[in-house]
């Protein structure tokens, strides 16, 4: 959905704090083999994250209503602040966490939600970077932004991983956008500040 400049920057004061609570209450009352059962958990978190990221693209955002219909503003409009609020996406990792921590050992469960929360900061934070940030041919950054821009442009049947292309490889929807530094031009503002999506004719595109 749009959101305010405030509510489209949300992510990245709300989860910092949450991701700090949740390491403090995780390990607070635990011992030196609770608190690492918590990091394993975590990069386990990270890691499903990524997988779930991918899932709810591909799967939610792509092809069930309403969602469907609202991710689909965010096609037209790539360069607007359109977005998951914070209001909506934090109560649903709390409410994991809780349902977690009925099963599982406080480290366990902490570590694991804490990890998902990374994992979602990251994926905000780089969606918000390839969108809305200039990169230098051959970074990374500018290999992330290729592949976001072939996703947008090919039909929205490819590169659906925005944090990593790991599932993208795994599932065979991976467009490969890997050019020589400088060839091509990712997509970024133009002389009056408005995003373009559009790659070269010969990127590569599944």
């Amino acid at each position: 959905m749009r959101l305010s400049n405030w509510g489209y920057r949300a992510d990245f004061y709300v989860y910092p704090v949450l991701i700090a609570a949740s390491t403090s209450a995780t390990l607070w009352h635990g011992s030196w083999r609770s608190a690492g059962q918590a990091m394993a958990a975590g990069v386990i978190g990270i890691f499903v994250w990524t997988a779930l990221e991918y899932a709810l693209h591909r799967w939610v955002l792509h092809r069930v209503q309403p969602f469907k219909r609202l991710h689909a503003m965010h096609h037209a409009h790539p360069g607007a602040l359109i977005g998951t609020p914070a209001w909506l996406s934090a109560p649903l990792f709390l409410a994991m966490w809780a349902a977690l921590g009925r099963g599982a050992s406080p480290a366990l469960a902490g570590g694991f939600i804490t990890g998902m929360m990374v994992g979602y900061l990251a994926y905000a934070a780089l969606h918000d970077a390839v969108h809305h940030r200039r990169a230098r041919p051959g970074t990374w950054l500018y290999h992330a932004k290729l592949r976001h821009a072939c996703h947008h442009r090919d039909a929205s049947h490819s590169e659906y991983g925005v944090s990593c292309g790991l599932w993208d490889a795994v599932l065979h929807t991976s467009s490969h956008p890997s050019p020589p530094p400088g060839r091509h031009k990712p997509p970024d503002a133009d002389a009056r500040g408005r995003r373009s999506w559009a790659l070269p004719k010969d990127t590569p595109r599944r």
